[in-house]
């Protein structure tokens, strides 16, 4: 009598795919390679491999695989900061940026269809009050939001054939840091959709972003300082020339500096608006610009800037508490390894010499460019007014700096 015999398992027409890890490590290699410019046999030219890198980025942005794509970083972190640096900017860049076609019955492009191209920019705000922002005061004021998001285009920060939607919140540093990879290209898909059907659409994850301030609450009588973020699309036709930046270095710093002079005669003229949207008492708030960005460089430039003012804040108290002015001391600038990442350090100095008067750090990614970090600490501890400025190797055991430079402005 024949024996019976287990079945042969199903096998599945779709591959399994590579678990995350394995899909970190292949971005970082291929970042490490383009970093390192490796010439490998079949691995094709630079562009080539910039190319792919894209390529593998977008499909796993479509996938929502944001488990790879921050593992990919990490990754790259502890391998090599320019590698890190180079992929960081890419997923970054791709994150806040799609790109979709549309028939359009007025024509362009092949069987009518039109490309588009949808970005999420922010720009962060440091506002300066007595007692803090209150969320139920903001956005209060119809008539200066309109204005606000309107003034983009009549400033010229955006073409006349482009069509933007702004937020209307102020978020914060908590709230921003909660917007990942993929939830970021479904607030675009739900921007454009707005956009191009030119009425409202559901907004399922753009509601959701506006999760409600976290951060620290002051006293009505305490002076406070707070990051806020503003929150705007921009839609474009992917073949608008306004966006092309000249190939030649010269005629794209003309460009750039085009773009931030007229940047900042918009400023002066949002200032107002912005404040009456934060506040409705608009005269008891002072706010001052960051550049505006992509979102995810944005929000770096954020959060670097508050460091910076926290560690000016920090030399500041140092003195008040010595009772010296700030031409009255000297500072010396060096980098420290702290295990999981970097810090520097700021050492205070009698004018004659001798033991620090008080010490100050900030924490630096493993992946930052240190020359940059350096030569931005030292610039803010000049504004200060300080006699002077030194980058120095190290510090000995005492405090005193080890192969000491004086630092010169670049």
């Amino acid at each position: 009598m024949p024996k019976n015999k287990r079945p042969l398992p199903r096998t599945s027409n779709n591959p399994r795919e590579p678990d995350h890890a394995a899909l970190a490590q292949e971005l970082a290699d291929l970042a490490l390679a383009i970093a390192e410019r490796e010439d490998a046999p079949g691995f094709g030219s630079a562009p080539e491999r910039d190319e792919e890198l894209l390529a593998a980025v977008r499909k796993l942005l479509r996938k929502k695989r944001d488990e790879a794509l921050y593992e990919a970083i990490e990754v790259a972190r502890y391998t090599d900061p320019e590698a890190c640096r180079l992929l960081r900017g890419r997923i970054e860049e791709e994150a806040a940026n799609l790109r979709l076609r549309r028939e359009d019955s007025k024509g362009g492009g092949e069987g009518g269809a039109v490309e588009y191209e949808i970005d999420a920019f922010l720009i962060p705000l440091f506002v300066r009050s007595t007692g803090g922002l209150r969320a139920e005061d903001g956005f209060q004021d119809p008539q200066a939001f309109e204005a606000l998001a309107n003034s983009f285009l009549l400033a010229g920060l955006e073409s006349a054939g482009a069509k933007l939607v702004l937020v209307q919140h102020a978020y914060d540093l908590a709230e921003i840091d909660h917007v990942s990879y993929s939830t970021l290209q479904d607030m675009l898909r739900e921007a454009a959709a707005s956009l191009l059907e030119k009425k409202l659409q559901p907004a399922p994850t753009i509601e959701a972003s506006i999760r409600g301030w976290t951060g620290e609450r002051f006293a009505p009588d305490e002076s406070a300082l707070e990051l806020r973020f503003l929150l705007g699309f921009s839609l474009k036709r992917a073949d608008d020339p306004f966006y092309a930046v000249p190939a030649d270095e010269a005629g794209a710093d003309d460009w750039y500096a085009g773009r931030e002079a007229r940047y900042r005669a918009w400023t002066a003229d949002a200032a107002p608006l912005v404040r009456r949207l934060l506040a409705r008492d608009p005269d008891a708030l002072r706010v001052d610009f960051l550049y505006q960005d992509l979102f995810f460089g944005a929000k770096e430039q954020g959060v670097a800037e508050l460091g910076t003012l926290g560690i000016l804040s920090e030399v500041a108290r140092t003195l008040a508490a010595k009772e010296l002015e700030a031409d009255q001391v000297r500072a010396a600038v060096a980098p420290l390894d702290a295990g999981e990442h970097i810090v520097l350090r700021v050492n205070l100095y009698a004018l004659d010499g001798g033991s620090p008067w008080g010490s100050v750090e900030i924490p630096v990614d493993l992946a930052a460019d240190l020359g940059a970090e350096v030569d931005n600490l030292c610039d803010a501890l000049l504004s200060l007014g300080l006699e002077g400025v030194s980058v120095a190797t190290g510090f000995s055991q005492d405090g005193h700096p080890e192969g000491a430079e004086p630092y010169q402005p670049g």
